[in-house]
């Protein structure tokens, strides 16, 4: 029997080609669902723009038929029909006015019809309630380019070499790293252990097989900051490299990437001229998701609605500068921005090292859409979490960032470091740590 689909307001809402992707199932729509895609059609994100292309799909695929008798979804797959909420079906004592309970009893109506229902859904109450009725129940799992957060390129490792390896290493010889059993990729770290003593080491960056291992240099001072690990001395190394267009650095709060990747930024846009390699500008971004409503319905002018969201990358521009006002300067004369992301979409950046804090909270078409803006000449740095997501149409295995580290760690361009400890205090590095 083929099986029947129903998928929830948020699966829509995450994805408006979702209908086109389960095979020749067929999908129902709840009537309930369509009333709710239209109730976000006016927002100014991501899910308010997948509200209104759902939309134009249905007005299309109604063209080409009725929905109420099915419609079908093209070559290969299904069809979809409209499903009508019938109040008869609701279980005893169940709220009757709410959304997820009528799209239970749609569900519960089609299963008595003889269809094979199952439910797709990105609400894990809603799947409890569902397994608590017997109906079949799923997370939907969106271009998803790694399994779980486990499998995630961290993008260095550790390996154990011949000691004559490492000696020639230190002796500026020209080393070429032995083919290894696990891939290795483009920009990948390396920590060269000698096999005749582990604890005599070297760091390196591999590019290919058919190139030397290259030395990391050691940046001091950058805006009063220098490298207290390992990691950061990746971060920094990529973030100096010009021939590398677009780095992204995860890693739990406290653990320096937004700080140093404004700092790396700051030393190449004020004191290397362009001649040199050096940026124009140093735009900071990042998602408003977190405030949990798009800036244009908060109260105030532009600056005013902005001024909670911007405060952490002030708060770092601030501690960089030394104090407020040479940041605003640098922001009048239009060498610092920091620009809501909102309004990044409809420019394009050309020799600028650009800054996208919390990423995390992207969803994969946001970051393509940001990513196309990039120019010539511009470097895109990614920053993020994955472990701290506020928007509730991603998780740690479908937002953007996640997508960008796993879809370009095979080009030379790009380059991923996960930095693993935290410095700031012994405080904020616990609480991130345990709660």
């Amino acid at each position: 029997m083929t099986k029947t689909l129903i998928l929830d307001t948020n699966v829509y809402l995450t994805d408006a080609q979702s209908l086109f992707s389960f095979g020749r199932s067929n999908v129902a729509v709840p009537t309930i669902v369509l009333d709710e895609i239209d109730r976000h059609k006016h927002r100014q994100d991501t899910a308010g723009l997948n509200a209104r292309t759902m939309n134009r799909v249905l007005d299309k695929l109604r063209s080409k038929g009725s929905l109420l008798h099915g419609v079908p979804l093209g070559s290969g797959k299904g069809k979809v029909f409209a499903a009508q909420y019938d109040p008869r079906y609701m279980p005893a004592g169940m709220d009757q006015e709410d959304s997820d309970n009528k799209i239970i009893a749609v569900a519960l109506r089609l299963r008595i019809e003889g269809h094979d229902i199952a439910v797709i859904s990105r609400d894990l109450n809603m799947r409890v309630k569902c397994d608590s009725f017997g109906i079949e129940c799923y997370d939907y799992q969106p271009q998803q380019a790694v399994k779980s957060v486990e499998n995630l390129y961290d993008g260095s490792s550790e390996i154990v070499v011949p000691d004559e390896l490492v000696e020639n290493f230190y002796n500026d010889i020209e080393v070429f790293l032995p083919d290894q059993k696990s891939k290795l990729f483009p920009n990948h770290y390396l920590v060269l252990k000698s096999e005749k003593d582990t604890k005599k080491t070297a760091l390196c960056r591999f590019k290919n097989y058919e190139t030397p291992l290259q030395k990391i240099y050691t940046y001091r001072d950058i805006w009063g900051l220098s490298a207290k690990n390992k990691e950061q001395k990746y971060a920094m190394d990529l973030l100096f490299d010009k021939n590398i267009q677009i780095i992204s650095l995860t890693g739990q709060a406290g653990t320096g990437k937004t700080l140093i990747a404004a700092a790396c930024g700051l030393e190449q846009v004020l004191h290397n001229t362009k001649a040199n390699g050096g940026y124009d500008k140093l735009i900071i971004t990042r998602p408003v998701q977190p405030m949990g409503r798009d800036i244009g319905f908060l109260p105030g002018t532009l600056e005013e609605k902005m001024l909670p969201w911007i405060a952490p990358i002030r708060d770092n521009l601030e501690y960089l500068f030394g104090d407020k006002t040479a940041l605003q300067m640098h922001m009048e004369q239009g060498i610092v921005e920091i620009e809501a992301m909102t309004y990044i979409r409809g420019r394009s950046i050309s020799n600028a090292f650009m800054i996208v804090d919390e990423a995390q909270n992207l969803t994969t078409h946001e970051l393509k859409t940001i990513i196309t803006r990039v120019g010539h000449g511009t470097k895109l740095v990614l920053t993020g979490d994955i472990q701290q997501i506020d928007n509730s149409y991603v998780d740690a295995v479908s937002n953007g960032l996640t997508h960008a580290v796993e879809k370009f760690k095979e080009y030379s361009i790009s380059g991923h470091v996960t930095l693993y400890k935290g410095e700031r205090s012994k405080l904020a590095t616990l609480a991130a740590e345990i709660l």
